[in-house]
Parts: C-alpha cells; structure tokens; sequence
C-alpha cells in the first residue's frame, strides 16, 4: 500500500513521518501551499504534487490531513478524479466516513475516519510519540479490520466503533484533553488572585496535575480520588465555592464536584455523603 497526504499540516506531517519510520510506502503531499508540502516531502522523504490528480494516481489510499470544514470540500473536487479501487481517509474525530464521504460507494472507492487519540501540537515532534496513540477506525466494515491488523502491525492498540458512536466518542477525548485546558485555566486565575504570575502558576501546578493524570491511569477510578470531597470535608468545599468570582465557574466546580462525590461512595460507601450532594446541588 502507498499512502499520499492531500492537506500538509501538523497532522499529515506527523502521520507521514511515523508512517516512513515504520516502514510504510508514502507517494507522497499535496497542498495548495506549494512550500508546505515541499517541507513534508523533505521531512518524509517523499515526494510532493504540484496536481492532486497525479498524487492521487500514484497513490492507493489518500489521507485527507485537512481542517474538518474542509474535508467534504476536497472530497467533492477529488471524487471524479479516478479514485477506483482507492480508500480515502480523514482524520476527523467528530466526523463519520459517510458525514465526509457519502456517496463514495458511486465511485467504486471506499472511506473510513482513522482518528490518533492524541494531540498533535507539532509539526516536527509529535510524531515520536504517535506509537503510543490509540486510533479509533470507522468505516466500511472489512476495511475496518484490515486498518486494525495495519496499525496492530505498527504497535498501536485499536479500536472499531460505530457511526452512530461517533458523536459521544469525539465528545469523550473533547473532555480528556480539551476541557482539561479549561480546567488549568480555572486553576491558574486562582493562583494569579494569590500573587502568582502566569508562569508561575503553570510551573506550581504541572507536578500535582502530572502526578494526578499518572495515578488515575496507574491506579483508575476511583483509587485515584483525593481531596475535599473524597474526605466529605464539606466545610472546605463550601469555602472552595466561594473562591470563584463568576457564578460559571463556580457551577464548573459544583458539577465535576459532584461526579466526584459519586466517585468517592463507591470507593467509600461507608460515609454518608449526604451534607456534600446537599451543597453541591
């Protein structure tokens, strides 16, 4: 299989780069940035496509590495260009193989949504750490398990899901990785009000946040839980609610709060958590 990349941003760089380590063919890049894809055939060792006709007919499965709104976009201007007998991908984690490529089936090609659980933040690094990503396949069903024996192969854990679970999939690693910048914001404002600068902050905060995510995933839920609220320590809850100047951060505390205190009677149904669910509804 020879793997080409329409779109050469951080995600086309990285997979194109982990792909090439690993052993797999690319064709190489196109963009409608002629320098962009220059760079991600140098740093892959590819080539790089002045027409996405050409890259197209050189390659047998295509990665559409392009922003989500863009994805449909491409996909139509491409469709009537030979794709028989391809696989195009897309990299969306809210988006189906059907939401990006509906009437792929017309043209006798076949689509799937391949989705790294990971952040890619850099064009140039990221893709050191791509071996310990866990990619999420959806699509057509026996292409689908021919994706997960393809990243198996490469040391991946996988998983195949749903078209109809995409939306609460995506909605999940939102939750893990997005939401949790919210929540480090939330806590840097706070220390700001204590006299720290923004560095500082990150800087006081990074081990407790580092050593906590490392004992949820060593240790699980709920043996991770400490705290406030594990103890039913409902005197310094309440004076933590009243620390929060707008009344949406303090409903952020009260709702997490209280899926905490759920956490917190299983891992303790000796205590009665009553007087905590009182304050926190």
């Amino acid at each position: 299989m020879k793997i080409g990349f329409i779109g050469a941003g951080k995600v086309g760089f990285s997979l194109g780069k982990y792909f090439a380590e690993k052993g797999v063919n690319l064709s190489g890049y196109y963009s409608r940035d002629p320098a962009s894809s220059k760079a991600a055939a140098e740093f892959t060792s590819s080539a790089w496509y002045s027409e996405v006709s050409e890259l197209i007919s050189d390659s047998d499965t295509i990665f559409l590495t392009v922003p989500d709104a863009e994805i449909f976009r491409v996909y139509s201007e491409i469709k009537t260009m030979d794709i028989a007998g391809r696989q195009l991908c897309h990299c969306s984690g809210a988006m189906t193989a059907a939401d990006a490529f509906p009437d792929i089936s017309a043209y006798s090609a076949q689509g799937f949504s391949i989705h790294p659980l990971f952040p890619v933040s850099s064009r140039y690094e990221a893709y050191k750490q791509l071996g310990d990503a866990f990619f999420c396949i959806e699509g057509d069903d026996a292409g689908a398990v021919t994706w997960t024996e393809f990243f198996t192969a490469l040391g991946n854990r996988t998983r195949i899901i749903s078209p109809k679970n995409k939306k609460q999939y995506h909605a999940a690693c939102a939750v893990s990785s997005n939401l949790v910048c919210g929540l480090i914001s939330m806590s840097v404002s706070l220390l700001q009000n204590c006299g720290f600068s923004d560095g500082e902050a990150l800087c006081a905060l990074k081990p407790l946040a580092e050593s906590n995510i490392g004992n949820i995933f060593s240790q699980g839920l709920p043996d991770a839980l400490t705290g406030a609220v594990e103890r039913c320590d409902v005197k310094t809850v309440e004076e933590h609610i009243r620390c929060f100047d707008s009344e949406d951060d303090r409903q952020i505390y009260k709702s997490l709060s209280l899926k905490l205190t759920r956490l917190a009677e299983i891992r303790h149904p000796e205590i009665d958590y009553s007087e905590m669910y009182r304050i926190l509804r």
